[in-house]
Protein backbone atom coordinates (compact mmCIF):
# COMPACT_ATOMS: atom_id res chain seq x y z
CA UNK A 1 0.00 0.00 0.00
CA UNK A 2 1.44 3.63 -0.45
CA UNK A 3 0.48 6.81 0.43
CA UNK A 4 0.55 9.99 -1.60
CA UNK A 5 -0.15 13.65 -0.36
CA UNK A 6 -0.59 16.33 -3.00
CA UNK A 7 -2.89 13.86 -5.29
CA UNK A 8 -4.95 16.96 -7.05
CA UNK A 9 -1.46 18.17 -8.00
CA UNK A 10 0.99 18.29 -11.07
CA UNK A 11 3.30 15.68 -9.83
CA UNK A 12 0.77 13.85 -7.80
CA UNK A 13 -1.47 13.55 -11.26
CA UNK A 14 1.35 11.82 -12.80
CA UNK A 15 2.56 9.53 -10.09
CA UNK A 16 -0.59 8.04 -8.76
CA UNK A 17 -1.08 6.45 -12.80
CA UNK A 18 1.97 5.37 -12.43
CA UNK A 19 1.68 3.51 -9.33
CA UNK A 20 -1.19 2.52 -10.26
CA UNK A 21 -0.04 1.00 -13.28
CA UNK A 22 2.82 -1.18 -11.52
CA UNK A 23 -0.44 -2.68 -9.72
CA UNK A 24 0.27 -1.35 -6.62
CA UNK A 25 -2.51 -0.34 -3.98
CA UNK A 26 -2.79 3.59 -3.73
CA UNK A 27 -4.44 5.60 -0.66
CA UNK A 28 -4.35 9.54 -1.13
CA UNK A 29 -4.84 12.10 0.79
CA UNK A 30 -7.61 15.25 -0.56
CA UNK A 31 -9.04 18.35 0.90
CA UNK A 32 -12.31 19.49 -0.58
CA UNK A 33 -13.45 17.39 -3.70
CA UNK A 34 -11.29 14.19 -5.28
CA UNK A 35 -9.30 15.23 -7.98
CA UNK A 36 -10.35 14.46 -11.23
CA UNK A 37 -7.11 12.80 -12.96
CA UNK A 38 -6.05 9.14 -14.51
CA UNK A 39 -6.70 6.15 -12.26
CA UNK A 40 -8.78 8.36 -9.63
CA UNK A 41 -11.34 5.32 -9.47
CA UNK A 42 -8.48 2.69 -8.60
CA UNK A 43 -7.34 5.07 -5.68
CA UNK A 44 -9.10 5.04 -1.75
CA UNK A 45 -8.97 8.62 -1.58
CA UNK A 46 -8.85 10.03 1.97
CA UNK A 47 -9.97 13.44 2.97
CA UNK A 48 -8.13 15.47 5.42
CA UNK A 49 -5.90 18.14 6.72
CA UNK A 50 -1.93 17.18 6.58
CA UNK A 51 -1.25 18.41 9.81
CA UNK A 52 -4.38 16.43 11.62
CA UNK A 53 -1.92 14.64 13.19
CA UNK A 54 -4.63 11.78 14.07
CA UNK A 55 -5.97 11.40 10.62
CA UNK A 56 -2.71 11.10 8.73
CA UNK A 57 -1.36 8.53 11.80
CA UNK A 58 -4.61 6.46 10.62
CA UNK A 59 -3.71 7.13 6.75
CA UNK A 60 -0.65 5.74 7.69
CA UNK A 61 -1.84 2.51 8.86
CA UNK A 62 -0.62 -0.97 6.32
CA UNK A 63 1.01 1.58 4.76
CA UNK A 64 4.83 0.60 3.06
CA UNK A 65 5.57 3.88 1.23
CA UNK A 66 4.66 7.05 1.59
CA UNK A 67 5.36 9.64 -1.03
CA UNK A 68 4.82 13.67 0.56
CA UNK A 69 4.28 15.54 -2.64
CA UNK A 70 1.91 17.83 -1.01
CA UNK A 71 3.29 21.86 -0.90
CA UNK A 72 2.46 25.20 -1.00
CA UNK A 73 4.01 27.46 -4.03
CA UNK A 74 3.49 30.99 -3.29
CA UNK A 75 6.10 34.19 -3.47
CA UNK A 76 2.87 36.51 -1.72
CA UNK A 77 4.05 38.09 1.58
CA UNK A 78 0.47 37.71 2.69
CA UNK A 79 1.17 33.75 2.44
CA UNK A 80 4.12 33.84 4.64
CA UNK A 81 2.43 31.86 7.49
CA UNK A 82 0.39 29.62 5.14
CA UNK A 83 4.00 28.27 3.43
CA UNK A 84 4.99 27.82 7.44
CA UNK A 85 1.65 25.85 8.24
CA UNK A 86 2.07 23.37 4.95
CA UNK A 87 5.36 22.49 4.13
CA UNK A 88 6.44 22.61 7.48
CA UNK A 89 4.02 21.64 9.67
CA UNK A 90 2.40 19.22 8.08
CA UNK A 91 5.38 17.54 6.95
CA UNK A 92 6.73 17.27 10.42
CA UNK A 93 3.04 15.63 11.23
CA UNK A 94 3.88 13.23 8.35
CA UNK A 95 7.24 12.37 9.17
CA UNK A 96 5.92 11.71 13.22
CA UNK A 97 3.34 9.50 11.64
CA UNK A 98 5.77 7.11 9.45
CA UNK A 99 8.14 7.20 12.83
CA UNK A 100 5.27 5.25 14.48
CA UNK A 101 5.24 2.53 12.09
CA UNK A 102 7.70 -0.05 10.97
CA UNK A 103 9.13 -0.19 7.86
CA UNK A 104 8.08 2.34 6.05
CA UNK A 105 10.00 4.51 2.93
CA UNK A 106 9.47 7.69 2.58
CA UNK A 107 10.13 9.56 -0.36
CA UNK A 108 9.94 13.86 0.32
CA UNK A 109 9.39 16.61 -2.53
CA UNK A 110 11.84 19.54 -1.41
CA UNK A 111 12.68 22.17 -3.70
CA UNK A 112 16.04 23.24 -5.51
CA UNK A 113 15.20 26.20 -3.26
CA UNK A 114 16.06 24.61 -0.51
CA UNK A 115 19.61 23.72 -1.47
CA UNK A 116 20.21 27.59 -0.88
CA UNK A 117 22.14 28.80 -3.88
CA UNK A 118 19.97 31.54 -4.69
CA UNK A 119 21.79 33.49 -2.21
CA UNK A 120 25.19 33.10 -3.86
CA UNK A 121 26.19 36.52 -5.33
CA UNK A 122 25.56 36.94 -8.58
CA UNK A 123 28.63 36.53 -10.74
CA UNK A 124 27.70 37.23 -14.10
CA UNK A 125 25.58 35.57 -17.11
CA UNK A 126 28.65 34.41 -18.52
CA UNK A 127 29.91 33.20 -15.17
CA UNK A 128 27.01 30.48 -14.08
CA UNK A 129 26.66 29.43 -10.12
CA UNK A 130 26.62 25.55 -10.11
CA UNK A 131 24.69 24.20 -7.62
CA UNK A 132 24.44 20.76 -6.45
CA UNK A 133 23.25 18.64 -3.15
CA UNK A 134 25.89 19.86 -1.58
CA UNK A 135 24.92 23.42 -1.37
CA UNK A 136 24.70 24.50 2.09
CA UNK A 137 21.86 27.13 3.45
CA UNK A 138 23.45 30.57 4.20
CA UNK A 139 21.78 31.19 7.58
CA UNK A 140 22.80 34.92 6.96
CA UNK A 141 21.65 35.48 3.62
CA UNK A 142 18.07 36.82 2.66
CA UNK A 143 15.99 34.08 1.54
CA UNK A 144 12.32 34.10 0.31
CA UNK A 145 9.54 32.95 3.01
CA UNK A 146 8.77 29.64 0.01
CA UNK A 147 12.55 28.90 -0.17
CA UNK A 148 12.41 28.77 4.23
CA UNK A 149 9.47 26.86 4.38
CA UNK A 150 10.95 24.07 1.94
CA UNK A 151 14.70 24.47 3.75
CA UNK A 152 12.68 24.03 7.03
CA UNK A 153 10.52 21.32 5.80
CA UNK A 154 13.46 19.19 4.78
CA UNK A 155 15.03 19.70 8.58
CA UNK A 156 11.96 17.50 9.63
CA UNK A 157 12.86 14.97 6.98
CA UNK A 158 16.32 15.01 8.01
CA UNK A 159 15.39 14.83 11.85
CA UNK A 160 13.11 11.53 10.33
CA UNK A 161 16.13 10.13 8.69
CA UNK A 162 17.87 10.53 12.19
CA UNK A 163 15.36 8.68 14.48
CA UNK A 164 15.63 5.65 12.24
CA UNK A 165 13.28 6.57 8.78
CA UNK A 166 13.80 5.74 5.48
CA UNK A 167 14.00 8.12 3.68
CA UNK A 168 15.09 10.20 0.27
CA UNK A 169 14.17 13.60 -0.76
CA UNK A 170 14.57 14.92 -4.29
CA UNK A 171 14.67 18.75 -5.19
CA UNK A 172 13.26 19.51 -7.99
CA UNK A 173 13.39 22.44 -10.01
CA UNK A 174 10.72 23.87 -12.06
CA UNK A 175 8.52 21.06 -12.89
CA UNK A 176 6.76 21.40 -16.30
CA UNK A 177 3.36 19.61 -17.29
CA UNK A 178 0.24 20.17 -18.57
CA UNK A 179 -1.88 21.07 -15.09
CA UNK A 180 -4.35 23.85 -14.57
CA UNK A 181 -3.45 26.88 -16.51
CA UNK A 182 -4.09 29.06 -13.00
CA UNK A 183 -1.46 27.00 -11.14
CA UNK A 184 2.27 27.08 -10.61
CA UNK A 185 4.78 26.27 -13.85
CA UNK A 186 1.99 25.96 -16.19
CA UNK A 187 1.32 29.54 -15.64
CA UNK A 188 4.42 30.52 -17.90
CA UNK A 189 2.79 28.60 -20.65
CA UNK A 190 -0.20 30.94 -19.70
CA UNK A 191 1.83 34.30 -20.24
CA UNK A 192 3.08 33.01 -23.70
CA UNK A 193 -0.08 31.74 -24.93
CA UNK A 194 -1.89 35.45 -24.03
CA UNK A 195 1.08 37.22 -25.94
CA UNK A 196 1.97 39.57 -23.86
CA UNK A 197 5.06 41.85 -24.66
CA UNK A 198 7.54 41.78 -21.68
CA UNK A 199 10.08 39.46 -20.75
CA UNK A 200 12.77 40.09 -17.64
CA UNK A 201 15.89 38.99 -17.56
CA UNK A 202 17.61 35.44 -16.03
CA UNK A 203 17.41 32.18 -16.11
CA UNK A 204 15.26 29.15 -15.24
CA UNK A 205 16.07 25.62 -14.68
CA UNK A 206 13.37 23.30 -15.57
CA UNK A 207 12.73 19.24 -15.55
CA UNK A 208 9.80 17.18 -17.08
CA UNK A 209 7.27 16.21 -14.50
CA UNK A 210 7.21 12.95 -16.27
CA UNK A 211 11.01 12.65 -15.40
CA UNK A 212 10.18 13.45 -11.64
CA UNK A 213 8.00 10.92 -10.91
CA UNK A 214 10.07 8.21 -13.29
CA UNK A 215 13.03 9.64 -10.88
CA UNK A 216 10.84 9.15 -7.35
CA UNK A 217 9.59 5.59 -8.72
CA UNK A 218 13.25 4.68 -9.02
CA UNK A 219 14.89 5.60 -6.13
CA UNK A 220 11.77 4.81 -3.81
CA UNK A 221 10.60 1.27 -4.93
CA UNK A 222 13.70 -0.02 -6.88
CA UNK A 223 16.78 0.92 -5.24
CA UNK A 224 17.63 0.73 -1.28
CA UNK A 225 19.03 4.21 -1.28
CA UNK A 226 18.40 6.37 2.09
CA UNK A 227 19.29 9.04 3.77
CA UNK A 228 20.17 10.97 0.76
CA UNK A 229 18.66 14.06 -1.73
CA UNK A 230 19.06 14.33 -5.00
CA UNK A 231 18.68 17.22 -8.15
CA UNK A 232 16.36 16.85 -10.43
CA UNK A 233 16.87 19.58 -13.01
CA UNK A 234 17.13 19.18 -16.92
CA UNK A 235 18.58 22.25 -17.99
CA UNK A 236 19.06 26.11 -17.29
CA UNK A 237 17.32 28.21 -19.66
CA UNK A 238 17.06 32.23 -20.22
CA UNK A 239 13.36 32.92 -19.41
CA UNK A 240 13.20 34.39 -22.90
CA UNK A 241 14.19 31.46 -24.66
CA UNK A 242 11.75 29.28 -23.00
CA UNK A 243 8.93 32.27 -23.60
CA UNK A 244 9.71 32.02 -27.00
CA UNK A 245 9.66 28.30 -27.53
CA UNK A 246 6.41 28.06 -25.85
CA UNK A 247 4.90 31.26 -27.72
CA UNK A 248 5.75 29.12 -31.01
CA UNK A 249 4.47 25.88 -30.03
CA UNK A 250 0.80 28.23 -29.39
CA UNK A 251 1.27 30.15 -32.74
CA UNK A 252 1.39 33.58 -30.90
CA UNK A 253 3.59 36.46 -31.08
CA UNK A 254 6.68 35.88 -28.06
CA UNK A 255 7.46 38.84 -25.73
CA UNK A 256 9.91 41.21 -27.28
CA UNK A 257 10.40 43.75 -24.64
CA UNK A 258 13.56 43.00 -21.83
CA UNK A 259 12.05 44.98 -19.11
CA UNK A 260 15.14 46.65 -17.29
CA UNK A 261 15.93 45.95 -13.45
CA UNK A 262 14.93 49.00 -12.38
CA UNK A 263 11.87 49.14 -13.71
CA UNK A 264 11.03 45.41 -12.22
CA UNK A 265 12.11 46.61 -8.89
CA UNK A 266 9.37 50.04 -9.20
CA UNK A 267 7.32 47.37 -10.25
CA UNK A 268 7.33 44.89 -7.20
CA UNK A 269 7.25 47.69 -4.95
CA UNK A 270 3.80 49.65 -6.61
CA UNK A 271 2.20 46.38 -6.78
CA UNK A 272 3.33 45.79 -3.08
CA UNK A 273 1.52 49.00 -2.10
CA UNK A 274 -1.84 47.70 -4.43
CA UNK A 275 -1.94 44.55 -2.30
CA UNK A 276 -1.82 46.12 0.93
CA UNK A 277 -4.52 48.75 0.03
CA UNK A 278 -6.95 46.17 -1.77
CA UNK A 279 -5.95 43.24 0.35
CA UNK A 280 -5.68 41.99 -3.57
CA UNK A 281 -2.41 39.38 -4.13
CA UNK A 282 0.27 41.26 -5.65
CA UNK A 283 1.25 40.28 -9.91
CA UNK A 284 5.28 40.30 -8.66
CA UNK A 285 6.67 40.46 -5.48
CA UNK A 286 10.13 41.23 -4.39
CA UNK A 287 11.17 37.61 -4.81
CA UNK A 288 9.96 37.07 -8.41
CA UNK A 289 11.07 40.40 -9.59
CA UNK A 290 14.16 39.25 -8.29
CA UNK A 291 13.76 35.49 -9.58
CA UNK A 292 16.43 34.47 -11.84
CA UNK A 293 18.80 37.23 -12.11
CA UNK A 294 21.86 35.08 -10.33
CA UNK A 295 22.49 32.37 -12.88
CA UNK A 296 22.13 29.35 -11.10
CA UNK A 297 22.39 26.14 -12.64
CA UNK A 298 21.62 23.22 -10.47
CA UNK A 299 23.38 19.83 -11.74
CA UNK A 300 21.80 16.10 -11.42
CA UNK A 301 24.49 14.28 -12.01
CA UNK A 302 23.87 12.55 -8.58
CA UNK A 303 20.36 11.29 -9.46
CA UNK A 304 21.52 9.60 -13.15
CA UNK A 305 24.43 7.79 -11.83
CA UNK A 306 22.17 6.39 -8.82
CA UNK A 307 19.44 5.22 -11.56
CA UNK A 308 20.95 5.51 -14.61
CA UNK A 309 18.02 7.96 -15.78
CA UNK A 310 18.22 10.24 -18.28
CA UNK A 311 16.19 13.63 -18.68
CA UNK A 312 14.14 14.01 -21.49
CA UNK A 313 15.33 17.51 -23.69
CA UNK A 314 13.61 20.77 -22.62
CA UNK A 315 12.26 21.65 -26.13
CA UNK A 316 10.55 18.31 -25.99
CA UNK A 317 8.67 18.96 -23.16
CA UNK A 318 7.42 22.48 -23.72
CA UNK A 319 5.85 21.03 -27.13
CA UNK A 320 4.31 18.54 -25.10
CA UNK A 321 3.18 20.72 -22.24
CA UNK A 322 1.64 22.84 -24.83
CA UNK A 323 -0.03 20.34 -27.23
CA UNK A 324 -1.78 19.00 -24.03
CA UNK A 325 -2.66 22.26 -22.53
CA UNK A 326 -3.94 23.45 -26.26
CA UNK A 327 -6.34 19.70 -26.32
CA UNK A 328 -7.69 20.28 -22.98
CA UNK A 329 -8.59 24.08 -23.69
CA UNK A 330 -10.60 22.77 -26.88
CA UNK A 331 -11.86 19.71 -24.74
CA UNK A 332 -13.13 22.06 -21.81
CA UNK A 333 -14.02 25.42 -24.42
CA UNK A 334 -12.36 27.33 -21.22
CA UNK A 335 -11.13 30.88 -21.72
CA UNK A 336 -7.18 30.76 -21.18
CA UNK A 337 -7.45 34.50 -18.89
CA UNK A 338 -4.27 36.74 -18.15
Amino acid sequence: MVFVTGGSGLIGSFLIPALVARGLQVRALYRGQIPTIAAADQVEWVEGDLRDSLAIQQAVQGVSHVFHCAGLVSYAPQDEEALLQVNVEGTAVLVDACLMQSGIRFCHVSSVAALGGGALPSIGINSPTLVNEEAKWDLGASHSAYATSKYLGELEVWRGISEGLAAVIVNPSVILGPADWNRSSTRLFQYAYNEHWFYTPGNINVVDVRDVVAAMLCLTLDLPVRGERYVLSAAALSLHDFLVQAAKCFGKKPPATLVPDWAAETIWRVEHLRSLLTGARPLITKDTARAGRRYLVYQANKVQQATGLTFRAVAETIDWCCTELQRNVHASGAVVVS
